[in-house]
């Protein structure tokens, strides 16, 4: 891609990465990087949580869905393998690509030619790669400064997104908590420093963390109106 088409891909890459949630953000990316990114025919984002699971987000078509899980239960495949070892994997000829011989099967005989996985976070909990299908054979040879671009701007969209869901959840947490310190405070005539005590204290013997005990404390009370022993 020369340099006047470089600029229009990232004029039009600006434009769809608008901010927004994570979901918002996730599915965004899958529908610009078909858009954007050449013989991109879909597109899907494979999340890797901490517990090591496996969860495809914001696929441009349904059978992304198949596709994904099969690199998931085969441990092979662009999508696997750049959500949880290799950065970026290319691979221009799938039927031809010896790394993934029982993936590329179940590809080819969906009509997938060449597939690509480009890394595009590392977050404490999570980390997670962009997966792109083609039908055409040669696809992804050579992605350079576009894709490159693509997973620069796609990583700063996820990384607001990120920050946005864990403020909230944060301003959620505390307002919980607050919540459940407030119902102490009433029920028992606690100072607020008594109650957030006893909340901490029944924490640790329970060996549940504050902040789900709050969630549940508050449950509690509102579905029966009286605090859990």
């Amino acid at each position: 891609m020369d340099d006047e088409g470089l600029v229009s891909a990232a004029q039009r890459l600006s434009s769809s990465l608008t901010p927004g949630d994570l979901d918002h953000t996730l599915s965004r990316i899958t529908a610009a990087a078909v858009e954007v990114l050449p013989s991109v025919d879909y597109a899907s984002i494979t999340v890797k949580h901490a517990d090591g699971r496996l969860e495809t987000a914001g696929p441009t078509a349904a059978l992304l869905w198949e596709l994904d899980k099969a690199q998931y239960e085969l441990q092979e495949g662009p999508c696997y393998q750049a959500a949880v070892d290799t950065v970026h994997v290319v691979s221009p000829d799938l039927a031809a690509d010896d790394r993934f011989p029982r993936y590329a099967a179940v590809a080819v005989a969906d009509g997938i030619q060449a597939q690509a996985g480009l890394r595009l976070f590392d977050a404490p909990k999570s980390q997670g790669a962009l997966n792109l299908y083609s039908r055409t054979l040669g696809a992804f040879a050579d992605l350079g400064s576009i894709g490159e671009l693509f997973r620069h701007q796609s990583a700063l969209a996820i990384s607001y997104a990120l920050e946005v869901h864990n403020l909230r959840e944060a301003l959620r947490t505390r307002r919980t908590i607050g919540q459940a310190i407030g119902i102490l405070m009433e029920r028992y005539q606690l100072t607020d420093q008594r109650a957030f005590a006893f909340l901490t204290r029944l924490s640790q013997q329970r060996n549940v963390k504050l902040r789900r005990l709050a969630e549940d404390f508050v449950a509690e009370v509102d579905h029966r109106g009286n605090p859990p022993d």
